[in-house]
């Protein structure tokens, strides 16, 4: 048996599990000091809270240690340390004890005496789950080696004075009641109440729904089934009293907000003179939406959103669910705006992700942002990067309904406008289409003013990534679009115009309000609970509203495609008319529409005009055949260059079979033949490309 003196030397043990117990440890018995005959062993500092959640999940005797004792030194203090001597000294103790009330009515237990370790009398309000036990264990932080950990386990069995359990399934007093499970609520169902509260969900109607949940499942299980009034007043009472503005200056808040929920920041850098700020924001919940939904399928970005209104803009990564529907999945918050330091937070994030499922791997992440690095994020994620035109599109439609009031010249201007983004050939052939857009409709005063100062000076790096980007479809840009208009009508209300500048007013609602409204429409989708309150607070994305519309309301003439109509399903007698369909760049008359959103009748045509194969083929795409013909009818005659040659068609070939993959999954319209008709080549613009 070893002695106290020769701890430094015992192995350090880091688990990889995320959260371990003592099951997971080797432990050694020291002989003499003030520890002899207890348990220790040796961790990393930094995962003292893995251990100590870890042992509250005992399946024999679910458990909650608080901390009952700290005591804390400053480095320095002492001139000659013990070997055991602590920076930190933490005493955890199992919520069942150490008092023991279950003899007494009064809630004056048989010796009314007794105390607890650390002097501390009885706990008014905890009484009625104290039942004498003994389980608990030390923590010191070491003096003479800080990055570690010393773990003293004083009595693992949860046990009372007579060495007996006294809580969990092998007591048999506690068969039936609470004390056979933990003694709080999990995580789990206080994050789900507090979300319940957070959209406003009364106290009673929380309170009769999980009634009938446990009712439900046959019964009380666990200590979640025991859900009481008291349990919900204290997280209103919690909501209540939070507050975001914990100092005036919100840096200094941000820095306490990151220490106390560290386990929702997976990366944080603050100020500084040669670095920019950066806040990685994920909850417990957003990893597992992002886990599930992100996996095989698609990653996409909404970047900096409230670049003029807030101190700092927010990009938000999103997953789509079998509606797709936009699900927020991690919100960053920098100061940097042109997407270069991605590095910083896009890495850290997929590593806490494949933590979780080494397996893990996107299909594709679409970017919103051509500044942003491919190499980063192909890299990062080991996928195919998408370009989605959402935002071009939005912007370019909203102003030009703003500043042109004749409705004609509004469907000629968009029209050339798809045609400068798809001058994929080169930059030259974009320059031309720019020019002949401006002669064209150089009377349009307003829009072109807006066109000059806002785009012109970036329309090469928009042309540049289309010519080596595939385009995502519409059915992604009405996605991110209703994501967008969500997040604008939480954070832009005026009401709140006085903390737009504050990081930590931004913060605070995004993990409480906003996060609570996406949590809701998640389990109202999965449960079928609460559907009348999800559906007005969240608006659902065109691409799933036009699933409603049938094919039939569709008036589609195949000889003419400059206009299509679609019946109003509200209003039989009324039809919309959609310009240019096909298109990113499609309008239609419909209210909606005219507020420069995208509607699902344009994106019913879409979906219309790609099944029934009407829409040209990509420049991307016959730039590929063409190669590749080229290749078949003149082979080289140097067999060094036809090697290499044959080995780029296999990679173009593989690069098509993967972008077919990504069509069959809804994400890229399918290439459809060469013959395509030359009429309804001339109306229709092509609504995504290939690589």
């Amino acid at each position: 048996m070893p002695r106290m003196e020769d701890i430094l030397n015992l192995p350090v043990q880091d688990p990889p599990c995320a959260e371990f117990s003592a099951a997971h440890i080797n432990w050694v018995k020291v002989e003499g000091g003030r520890q002899g005959g207890d348990d220790v062993a040796l961790i990393p500092f930094c995962r003292v809270d893995d251990f100590v959640k870890g042992e509250s999940t005992n399946v024999e005797c679910p458990a909650s240690f608080r901390i009952e004792s700290r005591r804390k030194r400053t480095e320095g203090s002492v001139s000659k340390p013990r070997v055991d001597g602590y920076l930190e000294y933490t005493l955890y103790w199992c919520s069942y004890g150490p008092e023991d009330y279950r003899d007494s009515e009064s809630g004056v237990g048989e010796n009314s005496n007794y105390k607890p370790q650390s002097g501390k009398g009885s706990r008014p309000g905890r009484r009625h789950m104290m039942r004498g036990c003994l389980c608990h264990f030390t923590v010191k932080r070491l003096y003479t080696r800080p990055f570690l950990a010393l773990i003293i386990y004083n009595q693992r069995n949860h046990v009372d004075k007579t060495g007996a359990p006294c809580h969990g399934i092998l007591d048999r007093d506690a068969v039936g009641t609470r004390a056979m499970y933990a003694p709080r609520i999990s995580e789990e169902l206080r994050q789900k109440v507090m979300s319940m509260l957070y959209v406003g969900i009364s106290l009673d109607d929380i309170i009769q729904h999980h009634t009938e949940e446990v009712e439900r499942h046959g019964g009380p299980s666990s200590r979640d089934d025991f859900l009481t009034r008291n349990d919900v007043r204290n997280m209103e009472r919690v909501i209540r009293h939070s507050t975001r503005e914990l100092h005036e200056n919100d840096v200094h808040t941000i820095r306490t907000w990151v220490q106390r929920h560290q386990k929702n920041v997976f990366y944080f850098r603050d100020t500084s003179v040669t670095e920019s700020f950066v806040l990685g924001i994920q909850t417990e919940w957003q990893l597992q939406q992002m886990l599930r939904y992100g996996h095989n399928s698609s990653i996409a970005s909404h970047s900096n959103f409230g670049l003029k209104k807030f101190k700092f803009p927010l990009c938000t990564l999103l997953v789509f669910d079998s509606c797709q529907n936009a699900i927020p999945v991690a919100w960053v918050i920098t100061s940097c705006f042109n997407g270069q330091d991605i590095h910083s937070w896009m890495v850290p994030l997929v590593e806490r992700i494949r933590t979780k499922d080494p397996r893990w791997k996107p299909h594709a992440f679409i970017m919103d942002d051509p500044s942003f690095e491919i190499s980063i994020i192909r890299d990062a994620f080991q996928c195919r990067v998408l370009l989605c035109l959402w935002h071009v599109r939005r912007s370019w439609i909203r102003s030009l309904l703003k500043n042109s009031c004749n409705f004609v010249v509004q469907q000629e201007m968009s029209k050339h406008l798809g045609r400068i983004l798809y001058c994929t050939r080169d930059i030259s052939s974009a320059v031309d289409a720019v020019e002949e857009f401006m002669q064209i409709f150089v009377d349009q005063c307003a829009f072109m003013e807006y066109f000059k100062d806002r785009w012109l000076p970036r329309i090469d790096m928009w042309v540049n990534a289309m010519r080596t980007l595939p385009v995502a479809n519409q059915e992604l840009n009405a996605a991110i679009e209703s994501y967008h208009l969500n997040v604008k009508f939480k954070l832009f209300n005026e009401q709140h115009s006085v903390s737009w500048l504050r990081v930590d007013w931004l913060v605070h609602t995004l993990t409480t309000e906003f996060h609570s409204l996406y949590w809701l429409a998640q389990y109202s989708e999965e449960t079928g609970y609460f559907r009348n309150l999800k559906e007005g607070s969240l608006s659902t994305n065109s691409w799933y509203r036009a699933l409603h519309i049938p094919d039939v309301d569709v008036i589609l003439d195949e000889e003419d495609l400059r206009i299509v109509r679609v019946i109003s399903q509200t209003d039989r007698s009324l039809a919309y008319t959609i310009w240019n369909p096909g298109s990113e760049f499609s309008l239609c008359d419909c209210p909606w529409s005219r507020l420069g959103n995208l509607c699902k009748h344009v994106i019913k045509v879409c979906i219309l005009c790609r099944n029934r194969q009407v829409a040209r083929p990509s420049m991307a795409a016959q730039t590929y055949r063409q190669a590749l013909l080229s290749l078949l009818h003149n082979p080289p005659d140097d067999p060094i260059v036809l090697n290499h040659a044959i080995l780029h068609v296999s990679r173009i070939q593989q690069d098509i079979k993967s972008l077919e993959d990504l069509s069959n999954s809804g994400l890229l319209q399918p290439l459809p033949p060469l013959e395509t008709n030359g009429h309804l080549a001339d109306n229709l613009l092509p609504s995504s490309r290939l690589q």
